[in-house]
C-alpha cells in the first residue's frame, strides 16, 4: 500500500475525497505501527504499516483510498518497564485519543491487559498476546452534516434551568418514543420528548456522560454494567452504546441530529465530561489507549515509584494536566464539542483534579488559564464539580470568574433545615440568596451558584424523603457502597407506605424542597424524574444499575407533582426577582421607600443581629422587593416587578405570621402554599399586620398587592 508522509496537525483521522490523514502525539515511542482492520466483525487485521514520519512529537501518515467507515488501531512500540512508568507494548491495538467514533464497547478478555494476569509479578510482566480480537476500533468518519439554520439558543446564565439526565434513563420506558429509539440519542430527540421538556419549563438538558467509556471488568463478570458514565475512554466519540443508527460513524450523525432538535426548541445542550481519569485504571487496569501510548504523559504517576498513579479521582488513576499534549487534548477535545457538535457547555466531574499543577489544587492553574483566554470555550457554559477525593479538593466557591460551581452547601444547608436538624438561620437565608459569602469575594455573582436538592449520585427526592438508610442490596457489595446520606428524613416510616398521613407528609416535603430550588437566587437544577416522583427504591449510588432500577418509569409518574414543578418554574420565569443578577444590598435602590430584601421574624418584626447569631430557630419571613432589581434588560431597561413575602416554616408545629409594617406593604394576595393539597392558590387577600398561620413544615409564598 503506498502512503505518504501526511501532516502532523490536526491529530487524529482526518478524511478527505481521496484518503485519510493519521497524526498521533507520542513523545516516548521508538515506533508506530497503524493497523487498518476489516471483514465482517471487523476484527481482521488487513495492513499493518509503520508511521515513519514525526514532527514535534507527532507520528503522522497519509494513506490514500480509504475513507469513512474505516476501522483503525495503533500499536506503539517502546520499553515496557513499568517501574519506570513505561508500559508500551506492541502486540496491543490501541484505539486513537482523537477517535470520532468507536465501534463497538469492550469484550472483556485477558488479552485487553498489557501484563499477564495472574503472574506472580503482576503488572511488571508482559503479556505478549495480540488483543484485536476483543478490542473496539477506532473508525474514520464523515464530518459533513446539514446543520441548516440551527442556532444556539444563547440562553443568558440567570435565565437558565438545568435538567440533569441520562440518554438511555431517560427514554428507556417512555411511552412516546418507538421501542427501537428508546435509550437513545434519537429517542432524546422524539417529538414526545421535546414536547415534555418544553412543558416543563426547563431551558438546559445536562447530559451524564455521553463520551465512550469503559463498562469495568468487576462489574461486568457480576452482572452489572457502568451505568451512569463517569469511566472515559474516547474524548471525541459520542458513546456507541446509545446510538440506534450504528457504530461505523452514525453515532456522530444521530448525535448532531439530537443537539439540532434540541436547539429548534430553544434547549440547550450541556455535557457532563470526565477529563479528570480515563477508563484505564490504576497499574492492573487494561491497556486500551493512553497507558500503551504514552503513559508517563497521559498520567500523573507517583513521582518516586512511577510504576503507581496518583489518583485524587478513586478512580484508579489521574490525568497529567501539566503535560502539553495531555493538555491540547482536552482543549481539542473541547473546542470539536463546541465546534462541531454545536453543545452548548461542560459541566466538568471532580473539576478540582484539572487544577492540580504540581499536587495542590491551583485556582489559576494553567488549564483555568488557557480557558479563560479561548476565544470558544469563553463563550460556553462551564460548570464544575468543584471538588475531587485528594488533600484540599474541596474547593467550593474558589473557582475562577466565568466558571459556575455546584453548590454542595446548598444541597445541604437545604436538605438540614427541611428536615428540621438546628442550624442557624443565616446559613438557609445565605443559600436562600444565592450564598455570597462563597462568590462575592472573588468578584462573582449569583449564577456562579448552580442550586441543587439531588442530583444522579445519591437519593431521587422521592427517596429522600422516603428512606433514612440506603439500600444498595442490588449493587452487590453488602450495601457497602455509596455514602451513608445522613441528610435524608423518611417522615417517620422507611421506605413505601400505605398511611395516607405519611404519604400526603412526604409530599409536602418534596413541594417544600422543590419551592426552595426555584425560590433561591442563583441556577437551579432539577434531577430527572423528581418532578413526578422517580424512586430507585432507596438506591443512592446506581451508577452499576443499567435496568428498572435506574430508569424513569413514566407510567407510575405523581401527575399532581409534575403539575405543581410545571407551575413552579413557570412562576420562577415570569417573575425576575427570583432571578437577580447581582447581590441584594438590603438598601433603598431607585428610590425605592424599603430595600431590595428583608427578614423577617414570625411576630413581623425585623430580624436583629442577635437573631441571626443566637439560637436555631426553623422559621423565617423573606421579604423580595421587585421594585429594586439593580440589573437593566438587554435593551438597557430597568426591570420591575411585582414584591414578594415568602414564609418558611421548617418547625413540627404550625406558626402564625404577622405580615410586616404598612411601609412593606398594605396588602397581600395568596400565591402557594405547599400545605394546600392544591399548592397554587386563587389569590386570596390579607392585610398586613393581620397573621397568617403557616403549617408545619411548608412554604407560603404572598404577592404583595399595594
Amino acid at each position: 500500500m503506498k502512503t505518504r508522509p501526511g501532516v502532523p496537525y490536526p491529530l487524529g483521522a482526518v478524511w478527505n475525497s481521496e484518503g485519510v490523514n493519521f497524526a498521533l502525539a507520542c513523545e516516548h515511542a521508538t515506533r508506530v505501527e497503524l493497523c487498518l482492520f476489516g471483514g465482517p466483525d471487523g476484527n481482521e487485521q488487513i495492513a499493518r504499516i509503520p508511521v515513519t514520519e514525526v514532527t514535534d512529537r507527532v507520528w503522522h501518515i497519509y494513506v490514500p483510498g480509504i475513507g469513512p467507515g474505516q476501522r483503525y488501531g495503533y500499536r506503539v512500540h517502546g520499553p515496557y518497564e513499568p517501574a519506570k512508568g513505561l508500559r508500551f507494548n506492541k502486540y496491543k491495538s490501541l484505539l486513537d485519543p482523537y477517535a470520532k467514533a468507536i465501534d463497538r464497547t469492550i469484550t472483556w478478555d485477558d488479552t485487553l491487559f498489557g501484563y499477564r494476569i495472574g503472574h506472580r509479578r503482576a503488572d511488571l510482566s508482559r503479556d505478549n498476546r495480540d488483543n484485536a480480537a476483543t478490542m473496539p476500533k477506532s473508525v474514520v468518519i464523515d464530518p459533513s452534516f446539514e446543520w441548516d439554520a440551527d442556532r444556539r439558543p444563547n440562553i443568558a446564565w440567570h435565565e437558565t434551568i438545568i435538567y440533569e439526565l441520562h440518554v438511555k434513563g431517560f427514554t428507556k420506558r417512555h411511552p412516546g418514543v418507538p421501542e427501537k429509539l428508546r435509550g437513545t440519542y434519537a429517542g432524546l430527540a422524539c417529538p414526545s420528548v421535546i414536547d415534555y421538556l418544553r412543558s416543563l419549563g426547563v431551558t438546559a438538558v445536562e447530559l451524564m456522560p455521553i463520551h465512550q467509556f469503559v463498562a469495568d471488568r468487576h462489574l461486568v463478570e457480576r452482572g452489572l454494567t457502568n451505568y451512569w458514565g463517569y469511566n472515559s475512554i474516547g474524548y471525541f466519540a459520542p458513546d456507541v452504546r446509545y446510538a440506534a443508527s450504528g457504530g461505523l460513524g452514525e453515532q456522530v450523525r444521530e448525535f448532531k441530529t439530537m443537539v439540532k432538535t434540541l436547539h429548534a426548541a430553544g434547549l440547550e445542550v450541556i455535557l457532563d465530561v470526565v477529563y479528570n481519569h480515563t477508563g484505564e485504571g490504576n497499574q492492573l487496569g487494561p491497556t486500551l489507549c493512553f497507558r500503551g501510548i504514552d503513559n508517563a504523559a497521559y498520567y500523573r504517576l507517583v513521582a518516586d515509584k512511577p510504576r503507581y498513579y496518583m489518583d485524587y479521582t478513586g478512580c484508579g488513576n489521574t490525568l497529567n494536566m501539566t503535560d502539553p499534549n495531555t493538555l491540547q487534548l482536552i482543549m481539542d477535545s473541547l473546542r470539536y464539542w463546541v465546534l462541531e457538535m454545536h453543545v452548548d457547555g461542560f459541566r466538568f466531574d471532580l473539576a478540582s483534579a484539572l487544577a492540580r499543577e504540581l499536587h495542590e489544587v491551583d485556582r489559576l492553574g494553567a488549564f483555568f488559564d488557557i480557558i479563560h483566554q479561548d476565544p470558544v470555550l469563553s463563550q460556553v457554559k462551564l460548570i464544575a464539580e468543584p471538588w475531587d477525593l485528594g488533600e484540599g479538593g474541596y474547593q467550593v466557591g474558589n473557582f475562577p470568574p466565568q466558571w459556575s460551581e455546584w453548590n454542595g452547601k446548598y444541597r445541604d444547608t437545604a436538605r438540614d433545615y427541611w428536615r428540621g436538624i438546628d442550624q442557624r438561620l443565616a446559613e438557609f437565608a445565605t443559600r436562600l440568596t444565592g450564598s455570597s459569602d462563597l462568590y462575592k469575594p472573588g468578584r462573582r455573582s449569583p449564577i456562579a451558584s448552580i442550586n441543587f436538592i439531588t442530583a444522579h449520585d445519591g437519593f431521587t427526592l422521592h427517596d429522600l424523603v422516603s428512606y433514612n438508610d440506603k439500600h444498595n442490596e442490588a449493587n452487590g457489595e453488602d450495601n457497602g457502597d455509596g455514602t451513608n446520606d445522613n441528610r435524608s428524613w423518611n417522615c417517620g416510616v422507611e421506605g413505601p407506605s400505605d398511611d395516607p398521613a405519611i404519604d400526603a407528609l412526604r409530599s409536602r416535603q418534596k413541594r417544600n424542597f422543590l419551592s426552595t430550588l426555584f425560590l433561591s437566587q442563583g441556577i437551579p437544577m432539577l434531577l430527572a424524574g423528581d418532578e413526578f416522583g422517580r424512586t430507585q427504591g432507596g438506591n443512592n449510588n446506581a451508577y452499576c444499575q443499567d435496568n428498572a432500577i435506574s430508569w424513569l418509569d413514566w407510567n407510575k409518574a405523581d401527575h399532581s407533582l409534575l403539575e405543581f414543578t410545571r407551575q413552579l418554574i413557570a412562576f420562577r420565569r415570569s417573575h425576575p426577582v427570583f432571578r437577580r443578577r447581582r447581590w441584594f444590598q438590603g438598601r433603598p435602590l431607585y428610590g425605592a421607600g424599603v430595600g431590595d430584601i428583608g427578614w423577617f421574624k414570625p411576630d413581623g418584626e425585623e430580624m436583629s443581629d442577635e437573631d441571626w447569631n443566637n439560637g436555631f430557630a426553623k422559621s423565617l419571613g423573606v421579604y423580595l422587593n421587585g421594585e429594586a432589581i439593580p440589573s437593566p434588560d438587554a435593551m438597557g431597561n430597568r426591570i420591575v416587578d411585582q414584591s414578594f413575602y415568602l414564609l418558611f416554616n421548617a418547625h413540627h408545629e404550625p406558626i402564625a405570621f404577622t405580615l410586616p409594617a404598612r411601609n412593606w406593604g398594605k396588602s397581600w394576595s395568596l400565591v402557594l402554599d405547599t400545605n394546600a393539597e392544591s399548592s397554587w392558590q386563587n389569590g386570596q387577600t390579607y392585610r398586613t399586620g393581620r397573621q397568617f398561620e403557616v403549617a408545619a413544615r411548608s412554604v407560603v409564598v404572598l404577592c404583595r398587592v399595594d
